[in-house]
């Protein structure tokens, strides 16, 4: 059966920085249901299923299948994870994936990383892009760390709040709030929602932020709005659906695209009004 979303209290939640007030979606049952739409639709993407298994404990959800799960896969190191995440910037996940495995090839040690004085950082990854600009980020934040903390590890950050580790993770530059969500949702397996590109073009079609709403003001607002044990799933879904319906994936507004297709399992929540003007 769906889960029920959690309900906030009004008095645990902190809407001090809310932009956007008056605009009251997504409201929890909208987000339940585009959750269930989606996830009848695609079933659940298969790149975020390992995160899914660490959220639950290694316990595989119910799905009614009686198929044995996967073994699940071990945790991987915040570390590991931020520094994923900051060479996913601007890249797809393949070839952000190669260059951390590069990275890890030519240095065993983060300390090597942050001591070596020549060019092999910027060799290692330079098949991830952005090579002038990576290295020296990611040297940045390790050296950071070491500064900080007396050796190069992040797991301290687990037992931290949401808002202490984004607190934590924005001292280093270059780390936007996408970043930290991201290092929140999938390395901390905590209740967090990453706007990407994805995810804002779909959220201003559905009107659940304002069409001419900034990326980092819808953060804020979904992140008000939608109960924390539907995050996971709506963005992981939302991220999918991003990438594979037609609809979703072209610019809304075109002429060929002013009308929703039917295929699509959250048309019918499209404000296509909204689209038109933006």
């Amino acid at each position: 059966m769906p889960r029920k979303p959690k309900r906030k209290s009004p008095a645990t939640r902190d809407t001090s920085s809310e932009p956007y007030p008056s605009h009251a979606s997504p409201s929890p049952a909208q987000c339940l249901a585009v959750r269930d739409a989606l996830l009848a639709f695609h079933g659940f993407p298969e790149e975020f299923a390992p995160f899914r298994l660490l959220r639950l404990g290694g316990r595989s959800p119910e799905d009614g299948s009686g198929a044995s799960p996967p073994p699940p896969l071990p945790s991987p190191s915040v570390l590991d994870g931020f520094v994923t995440t900051l060479l996913s910037q601007n890249t797809t996940e393949t070839i952000s994936r190669r260059a951390f495995a590069s990275l890890k090839d030519a240095f065993p040690s983060w300390d090597q990383v942050v001591d070596e004085e020549g060019t092999r950082l910027e060799d290692a990854i330079g098949c991830g892009g952005l090579a002038a600009t990576k290295p020296a980020r990611i040297r940045a934040m390790l050296r950071g760390v070491r500064e900080r903390r007396g050796k190069i590890c992040l797991e301290y950050l687990r037992d931290l709040s949401v808002d202490e580790v984004k607190r934590e993770l924005s001292q280093f530059k270059g780390i936007g709030p996408k970043t930290v969500a991201c290092v929140l949702m999938f390395y901390l397996q905590k209740d967090d929602f990453p706007v990407d590109t994805h995810v804002l073009r779909i959220t201003k079609a559905m009107g659940w932020v304002p069409a001419t709403a900034s990326r980092e003001k819808a953060y804020i607002h979904l992140n008000n709005k939608i109960p924390d044990d539907l995050k996971f799933d709506l963005n992981c879904l939302f991220v999918t659906h991003g990438k594979l319906c037609q609809t979703c994936a072209k610019k809304m507004g075109s002429e060929k695209n002013k009308v929703p297709n039917a295929a699509c399992p959250i048309a019918s929540y499209y404000c296509v009004g909204e689209l038109l003007e933006q």
